[in-house]
């Protein structure tokens, strides 16, 4: 019996080990003001990427919804939004590519997406399942030098925002790698797992200037 106890602490030890406590943010209202500054570990010069995030909402209808921006002084150079029309998009300064794909609800859904300059190959995964892979914007480069909002849609470098663009809910986990990492990564990523975690954006470690109503809250993972 005594073994039995002994097991079952080292268990719940690990466990306990193993959790990390982690941030949301929490949007609460549609606003024009409030936002996220993330602040990058290195500058945003990519020629691939994968983006993942875990996001909730409970806007529905013919509304965007903008889930990252990073802008230059000239461009929008990396967008992820909702359409209208409830497909998900990622825009490289310019025409974006468009999934239709099951709509993000208030039910958590954990989102990458993934694109390389050689190919043109991009992709976007939902809770660990792929899309097919289209083709887009082969030979670009993301351009460093900007700003990296979450929240709202800066139309010039930082500001001109747009309520009716603005997020509501709760977005987190938001890690950023300047190359295409495995769908087995990104599945482990999904289910828990730990994996390397973003050079450009490590969630655990970015700094973060919260502007507005903007709510962070404490969780474990």
């Amino acid at each position: 019996m005594r073994l039995y106890a002994v097991l079952f602490l080292v268990a719940i030890s690990t466990m306990l080990a193993e959790s990390v406590s982690i941030n949301t943010l929490v949007f609460p209202s549609e606003t024009s003001t409030s936002y996220v500054e993330m602040v990058p570990q290195k500058p945003l010069n990519m020629r691939a990427f994968t983006l993942c995030m875990r996001v909730a909402t409970e806007l529905t209808g013919e509304r965007e919804i903008i889930l990252f921006a990073y802008r230059t002084q000239d461009y929008d150079e990396l967008n992820v939004w909702r359409e209208l029309d409830g497909r998900l998009s990622f825009y490289l300064a310019g025409e974006g590519v468009l999934f239709r794909v099951p709509d993000i609800g208030a039910l958590q859904t954990h989102l990458c997406v993934t694109w390389d300059s050689s190919s043109g190959a991009a992709a976007l995964f939902m809770d660990g399942r792929k899309s097919l892979t289209k083709i887009y914007k082969k030979g670009h480069t993301v351009q460093p030098g900007g700003k990296v909002i979450i929240g709202q849609d800066p139309d010039n470098y930082v500001g001109s925002f747009d309520a009716s663009q603005s997020f509501v809910g709760e977005i987190g986990d938001i890690n950023l790698w300047d190359s295409v990492l495995s769908d087995r990564m990104i599945q482990d990523m999904f289910s828990g797992k730990r994996v390397p975690r973003g050079n450009v954006f490590d969630w655990e470690t970015t700094q973060l200037k919260i502007n507005g109503e903007v709510v962070v809250v404490n969780t474990q993972q």
